[in-house]
Order: structure tokens, then C-alpha cells, then sequence
């Protein structure tokens, strides 16, 4: 069984070589020095074997854990080497900014409207929201953002913020993502006084 000290005295050789840990887990140590804590298993008749992580980024006790998660579905008769790539094309497919520039090069403006909401985009939806997965966005989230960009009197580019947004995810839905939190609806009444 392994230790946090045996792992920091494991040495590169020449080829990679294992070590056993416990419950079938093992780190393999690369000729590069890199120490990859992974798994072999037996799904659907197919030897696999997952990559759980590499040690420094990932504690020897996290790498337990996350093969407890690991064994979880396997007995469920799902590959956890094929969720791992699921989750991961998943994730890069709901970040708010994909969707966004998805949407705007399929927008259909003029070169006027086009070049106004580009620079709405640049200064009161990209810097927010860009970076951020689709369900992070709430609803309180969008409001507080839009109060903000209305805060600086700019009550036009606080409405075409909160639109803009809403378009982006009316196009992941039609797209059939699943999106855990919709992003709800904010009515104009919550940005612009009348």
C-alpha cells in the first residue's frame, strides 16, 4: 500500500514502471518523472485502463476517492474512461462564450446593429460571462449583472445585455443541450425605468 512519503521517493528510470497501491489502483512512473495514479479494470469483456490523475495535482487519498467513484460505475456497466471523455466534451460545449460566438457569427445584422452589439459583447457580456458554464449562469446572477451595467447609465446596454444572454441560451437549448439552470427570464421591468 502506498504512502504520501514512498511517493515522493519514487524515481524515473529508464521505462515506465508500476507500483501497487490497494483495490487494484497503481501509480505508473513515467521516464519523464511524472507519477499517474491509475486503474485497470474488465468492462464488457474489454481490459481498460483509466488515468485517475497525476500525483501533486491530485493527493493519494483524492485519488482513492475518486476511484470509489470509479468502481461505482463500473458496477453500473458504464466505462469510466468513456465518462471521462463525455464529461470533458460536455463541459467544453456548455461554456457560456462558446455559445455566445456560436450565435453571433450565425447572427444575421446589419454592419451598424452588428458592430453595437459586438461592442455590448466586449464590454457587458464577454467579461462576465464568458468564462462560465451555461448552468452557473442564474438568474440573480444576470440581474445583478445587468443593475450594474445599468448603475453606470447605461440603461440601453443593460436591456441588450439581459437579451443578448437570453438569446444565447434559447440557442444551447434549441441545440438540445442540457442545461441544469435555464438562466430563467428577466423582464424589463427589473432593468429599465420607464
Amino acid at each position: 500500500m502506498l504512502t504520501d512519503t514512498r511517493l515522493k521517493s519514487l524515481k524515473p528510470k529508464e521505462r515506465l514502471y508500476k507500483v501497487a497501491d490497494r483495490d487494484g489502483m497503481y501509480v505508473a512512473v513515467l521516464p519523464s518523472g511524472t507519477v499517474s495514479f491509475r486503474y485497470d479494470y474488465r468492462l464488457n469483456g474489454r481490459q481498460e485502463t483509466l488515468a485517475i490523475g497525476k500525483y501533486g495535482p491530485i493527493t493519494l487519498s483524492e485519488a482513492r476517492e475518486r476511484l470509489r467513484e470509479v468502481k461505482r460505475l463500473i458496477e453500473q456497466g458504464i466505462s469510466p474512461a468513456i465518462e471521462k471523455q463525455r464529461q470533458k466534451l460536455q463541459a467544453k460545449s456548455t461554456y457560456f462564450g462558446d455559445w455566445l460566438t456560436h450565435w453571433f457569427d450565425d447572427a444575421n445584422y446589419k454592419d451598424s446593429a452588428r458592430r453595437m452589439i459586438q461592442g455590448i459583447i466586449k464590454r457587458d457580456v464577454a467579461p462576465k460571462f464568458g468564462n462560465k458554464l451555461l448552468s452557473e449562469i442564474t438568474p440573480d446572477i444576470r440581474r445583478n449583472h445587468c443593475d450594474k451595467v445599468k448603475s453606470r447609465g447605461a440603461s440601453a446596454s443593460a436591456v441588450k445585455t439581459r437579451d443578448i444572454v437570453g438569446i444565447v441560451f434559447t440557442c444551447a437549448k434549441s441545440a438540445r443541450r442540457e442545461i441544469r439552470q435555464s438562466g430563467g427570464i428577466i423582464s424589463g421591468k427589473h432593468i429599465a425605468q420607464t
